[in-house]
């Protein structure tokens, strides 16, 4: 999901200095290069509860395509790095994997190095003829390439294509669909007998490519399943120069008009799931929603790694429009952490914006209080115990305002499913069986009437 935001020593320091520059002591404990994060959001990830009484207990979820890992490790002691690290394994379920990446980036505390690292893994990975493990550890790295880097479009289509191949996903399965100035990448994969139409989507840094190996299972499961990237994703960015919009209803709209689809479920993961209800709220044909994970204001994600006062003094700014202050923060701070530099550049990057006070203030528009009572849907809310992104509390935050919905079914997942983490990374199989189940139970899905 999504939404990198630890912070770096650079930043607290400001903090600690009511936001203005950092003493000389601290050019002695903070160089550029540091990824080590000082963060209030702390998750117990440690090795220790993967072990012969949890992992057996728990049953995976397998389709004929794929069967999803149980675990979460402890590969490596940033907060982020370590959450990277597992939701690409995620993918694989290659145990060997976890071996490979915890020797080879143990000590590695700079970005340069941990890209140069895992490029190097991702090509002994392929010379072995381990296509899927090879392709995602190029994902990896990618994942922390700015987009200035003359590697990462490179590498991005290197892994879309090995994918592809690898997943013998027919080119008549992708889909350009016309939007605004641009276009929108999809696939859809359909079963033989479809029992309804699910339509996904992700969230801030996320390729659909990635969720291909989720899609071939709801495929498996009987649902006709469409994948796309909205603006401000992806190749939507990337390629078709589309800057990210809150305004979600848009995409969805020209999708469901370009494939004739009367009635559908709409997921969105991370991000995602908060605009998927945005979505759901001015759109019909939108007759379920799945909110994996619930996001119901982006901006308090964004800055949640602050201590309060911080937090505090930045939303002042942005209320009071002083953007001076604002910019002079992150400027400061971005001197001096490359996190924080990688962060923020590609946050301006995604929405199209100049400058950090300016990429706040977009994402105080993310946030679905005003919209959620229009909801008249089924509405599925999945919620990870343990999110270092996406604090907890946002899901009676979300519950509370769906006054209308048809029916309301909300999901914790915990630490004993191994699925306390942001878009249950550590048991991403259980996320969907409940999300099947949950499709399945309601029966087929029904087509909005004229009245």
């Amino acid at each position: 999901m999504e939404f990198p935001q630890e912070l770096s020593a650079a930043l607290l320091v400001l903090i600690a200095n009511d936001g203005h520059a950092p003493t000389r002591s601290f050019k002695k404990r903070c160089r550029k290069t540091d990824m080590s994060p000082l963060t209030e959001v702390k998750t117990n990830s440690s090795r220790a509860v993967i072990d012969e009484t949890t992992a057996p207990n728990l049953t995976p979820f397998s389709s004929p395509s794929f069967s999803f890992p149980i675990g979460y490790y402890d590969l490596h002691p940033d907060i982020s790095i370590n959450f990277q690290l597992n939701r690409f394994y995620g993918w694989v379920g290659d145990d060997s994997m976890l071996t490979e990446m915890r020797e080879a980036v143990a000590g590695v505390n700079d970005y340069p190095e941990f890209t140069k690292i895992v490029l190097d893994l991702g090509e002994k990975a392929l010379a072995r003829h381990q296509v899927r493990k090879g392709a995602y550890y190029l994902r990896l790295a990618e994942f922390f390439l700015l987009f200035s880097d003359p590697r990462k479009l490179p590498t991005r289509q290197r892994f879309v294509d090995l994918l592809l191949d690898h997943l013998q996903i027919a080119p008549s399965a992708y889909c350009g669909i016309p939007f605004e100035t641009g276009w929108l990448p999809s696939y859809r994969l359909t079963p033989k007998e479809a029992r309804g139409t699910l339509v996904v989507f992700g969230g801030f840094d996320s390729y659909i490519e990635e969720w291909l190996p989720a899609a071939l299972v709801f495929r498996d499961a009987g649902y006709d399943t469409i994948l796309f990237e909205g603006p401000g994703q992806g190749a939507a960015l990337e390629l078709a120069h589309l800057t990210m919009s809150p305004e979600w209803e848009r995409p969805v709209k020209a999708l469901l008009d370009f494939f004739r689809l009367p009635a559908v479920t709409l997921m969105g993961f991370s991000l995602g799931g908060g605009l998927a209800i945005r979505a759901a709220a001015f759109e019909p044909r939108v007759r379920r929603v799945i909110a994996y994970d619930i996001c119901t204001n982006a901006l308090e994600c964004a800055l949640r790694p602050l201590p309060p006062p911080a937090r505090k003094e930045l939303l002042d700014w942005i209320d009071t429009g002083n953007e001076g202050a604002a910019d002079k923060f992150f400027a400061d701070a971005m001197a001096k952490s490359l996190l924080l530099d990688w962060m923020m550049k590609l946050a301006i990057h995604d929405t199209g914006v100049k400058t950090p006070y300016e990429t706040l203030k977009h994402y105080q528009k993310y946030e679905t209080a005003s919209v959620s009572s229009r909801l008249t849907q089924d509405v599925l809310l999945m919620a990870g115990a343990e999110d270092h992104y996406i604090p907890v509390h946002q899901l009676p935050d979300q519950i509370a305002p769906l006054t209308h919905v048809r029916s309301l079914t909300a999901r914790l997942f915990t630490r004993a499913e191994q699925a306390q983490n942001h878009v249950q990374v550590g048991n991403m199989g259980l996320a969907f069986r409940i999300m099947i189940d949950w499709m399945t139970g309601l029966g087929p899905i029904e087509t909005l009437t004229a009245e």
